[in-house]
Order: C-alpha cells, then sequence, then structure tokens
C-alpha cells in the first residue's frame, strides 16, 4: 500500500509483541496499565505524532499509528513500560502500510488471538481508539480504519462459526481444575482478582463445578460483593488473603497489579494447594513452588490447550479471511480515492477555469453566441473528462503517486501537498 498520510514522510505502523514470540514475563515487562498508556499518548503529542493507539491486554501491547520512522513508536512504549528496546528487537515486531493494515484486521477479528475466534480484543480495539480521539490524535483515516476492523469483527462473529462453542482462557482454567482436582465440588475455592478473566473464570467454576464454597477476594472489596451478589458467593476484605489463601485448595489469581501479589513468604501450607496465575503481569511469584504440595500453572500454559472446539474453529478460517477481504478492499478503495481526490478536483478547478476563459472569448467573438448552452455542454464534458482521470487513477494497476505526479504537471496545477 502507498502512503495515505497527508505527509509524503510518514507511513502507517503497527508495531509491539504478543504471545507468539514474548513469553508472559516478557509481555508484562511491556503492559501498560490506564495510567501508562494515557502518558504515551501525552507525549506522543509533544513528540508530533498526529494519530495513533495503542493496546495492551495480558497477550499483547501494540501501536498502531502515522509516523516517520518505526522507532518513534518503539520508544513510546519502551519509555512508558518497564522493557527496553533491547528486549523490543529480540520479540518485538514492525509492520508497515499494508501490512500492518492487514495485522489489525486480523487482531480485531479474533485470528491473531491466543485462542483463536477470541473476540474480546475488539472492544480493546474500539476504547482505544474513543481514548485517542478523545485526546485528538485519531484522524479520519484512523477511524475509517477501526471502523473497518469492528465490522468485520462483527461480520465475522455473525456469519462464521469460528467463536462458536466454549473456549477461552477462563474456561480452560476451569477444565484444568476439574480434570486434575478431584471432588471438586467439595473443595475450597478463592479466586483472587475481578476483572474481565477473573468474573469469567468465576461464572464458569459455578456453572461448572457446582461448588458452593468460592470466596471471592478484591482489593475494591464492593466490585467482589457486585459479582458475589450476581452468583450468591462469599467476599472477604483484602487483609484476609493470607487467612484465605491457607484455608484453600485451589486459587485463581486475575489480579491487574504490575508486580506478583502472592509469593511464598505468605504461604503457610498444610494441604496441597493449586494455583492458576491468569494475570498479565505474572502475579504469582515462581517461589511458590519451592513449597512442597504446590502446584502452579500460568495461562500461556492453559492458553495452548487444544480440543475439540478449537479444531472445529479452524474450519471456519476461510470463510473469516474471506470476509476481511472484503472489507478490507472497500477500505484500500476508500484510501485511494481519498489519496487522489484533492488533485481530481484541483484538475476539475482548472478546466473550469480554461472553459470560463473560452465561454467569455467566444460570447465576444460570435454573435448570437448561446452562452447558457454552451455552458451546459462544457460542463457535460470536463465531467466525462474528469470521470475518466478518476477510473484510471482506481485502476489496481495504476501507479498512483507517478499518475497524479503527471497530471499535475501537464495541468500545471500547485497544490499545496507538493
Amino acid at each position: 500500500m502507498e502512503n495515505n498520510n497527508q505527509s509524503k514522510h510518514h507511513y502507517f505502523y503497527s508495531v509491539g509483541l504478543s504471545y507468539k514470540k514474548a513469553d508472559a514475563e516478557m509481555r508484562g515487562k511491556f503492559s501498560l496499565d490506564t495510567l501508562a498508556k494515557t502518558r504515551l499518548l501525552e507525549q506522543a503529542k509533544t513528540e508530533g505524532i498526529e494519530s495513533l493507539i495503542v493496546t495492551s491486554t495480558c497477550n499483547r501491547t501494540e501501536i498502531y499509528g502515522f509516523a516517520e520512522h518505526p522507532f518513534q513508536l518503539i520508544k513510546l512504549i519502551c519509555e512508558n513500560s518497564n522493557g527496553s528496546v533491547e528486549e523490543f528487537q529480540k520479540v518485538g515486531f514492525v509492520y508497515k502500510n499494508q501490512e500492518a493494515i492487514n495485522h489489525i484486521f486480523r487482531v480485531g477479528t479474533g485470528l491473531d488471538s491466543q485462542i483463536l475466534g477470541d473476540f474480546e480484543i475488539i472492544s480493546q480495539i474500539r476504547s482505544s481508539f474513543t481514548q485517542s480521539k478523545s485526546m485528538g490524535l485519531a484522524n479520519n483515516y484512523m477511524e475509517r480504519l477501526v471502523n473497518a476492523v469492528i465490522q468485520a469483527s462483527k461480520k465475522i462473529k455473525n456469519d462464521t462459526e469460528i467463536s462458536s462453542g466454549a473456549t477461552s482462557v477462563s474456561f480452560a482454567a476451569v477444565q484444568y481444575i476439574i480434570k486434575n482436582v478431584e471432588d471438586i465440588g467439595n473443595k475450597n475455592i478463592l479466586l483472587f482478582g475481578t476483572g474481565k478473566i477473573g468474573r469469567n473464570t468465576c461464572e464458569n467454576l459455578v456453572k461448572h463445578t457446582k461448588n458452593e464454597h468460592i470466596t471471592l477476594i478484591n482489593r475494591t472489596k464492593d466490585k467482589a460483593e457486585r459479582l458475589a451478589g450476581k452468583l450468591n458467593l462469599i467476599v472477604k476484605d483484602y487483609s484476609e488473603l493470607h487467612l484465605e489463601l491457607q484455608k484453600a485448595d485451589v486459587v485463581v489469581v486475575a489480579t491487574g497489579a504490575q508486580n506478583p501479589t502472592v509469593d511464598k513468604a505468605i504461604l503457610n501450607l498444610k494441604k496441597p494447594l493449586l494455583i492458576l496465575d491468569l494475570s498479565i503481569p505474572k502475579n504469582v511469584h515462581a517461589d511458590v513452588e519451592e513449597l512442597e504440595g504446590v502446584t502452579l500453572v500460568h495461562m500461556d500454559y492453559l492458553s495452548q490447550l487444544t480440543d475439540e472446539t478449537l479444531e472445529n474453529r479452524k474450519n471456519h478460517i476461510p470463510a473469516a479471511e474471506a470476509i476481511i477481504e472484503e472489507i478490507k478492499e472497500e477500505f484500500n478503495v476508500w484510501t485511494k480515492g481519498r489519496k487522489f481526490a484533492p488533485t481530481i478536483h484541483a484538475l476539475k478547478e482548472k478546466l473550469n477555469a480554461i472553459k470560463k476563459s473560452e465561454l467569455n472569448f467566444q460570447s465576444k467573438k460570435i454573435a448570437d453566441f448561446n452562452e447558457e448552452q454552451a455552458e451546459i455542454i462544457s460542463a457535460r464534458i470536463i465531467q466525462k473528462i474528469t470521470t475518466q482521470f478518476a477510473n484510471h487513477l482506481k485502476d489496481d494497476d495504476t501507479m498512483v503517486d507517478e499518475s497524479i505526479e503527471w497530471i499535475e504537471k501537464v495541468f500545471k496545477i500547485g497544490l499545496a501537498a507538493k
């Protein structure tokens, strides 16, 4: 894809890292909480970047935006996270123009998700765009692109079965618990953290284990109470975490903390304990495995668990990709038209100026000159000429930049962009 930004020295990039090359620990270093994302956007404005959005989830941290060089965007990620440029170079990616567009479509439609068909990321992209727009960091191009990705996501979800069946990290966590803990219905289960993954896990636990001994703890107690009220569960204060850990047979940690909240020091165990860490960055310190009877499972392992549902979803990839291509083509046609529209407009103005001059000349030279008829005929001719040029520029085989330059040169059109 050719450059479509107003400045011919800026390109559209996607830079970041994901589960594909970066493990959970590395993704944790580059994760951006709400405050960090806001700081990043504010820094972008001061550094002259006009349009970008930033997403950070448990599986990826990515920026989509315009820059002269991708390092401008990489620098923003590194300076607002705990990751370094050297680490980014080992696990990060950079996509430019059409490759960047392809990437955001695959991410937003669940084809690039750690669990195929997971549509959680599209809400992240939507909210990221909303934040960027509110800060004046989303141009028309970005808005049109994000809307196209949202459109593709909706159509794939509605028209294919790529998201059919129950499978997600939270569902995989519950299936792991059921398969590995005997008599799970009578065990003490502690859920620490009630964010989206925590809520989903909790709902799956209630649905599939019929367990009535599930305790919720959250730093903000009222959030846990709202969830517990729906599911008829027990809520404890955050200050009681160390006590509840000793009672538990299974602990699910799904907090948004930037540093470990559960470690060897706060565990005083008298029985085996299964801990599932569904947090990014990791919220359970690896030293808990030094304790006898402790089993620690991280979400990366759970995400690798494949079953019949995931295998079935793969059958729907071609249909999803066809939808993406259709909507992406519509976006690219709009992009192309957006690029040459100023030239066509300037050409029409130039031809109208020639027409006006010629009609004025002929009206003085020809007796009984019918200026009204001449105006109608010449206007139709100008419309046909400009339409011909527009159709040429729309053609897939046209070298748009060269054609625009040729038109401007032949008709002596001086555009501001030049």
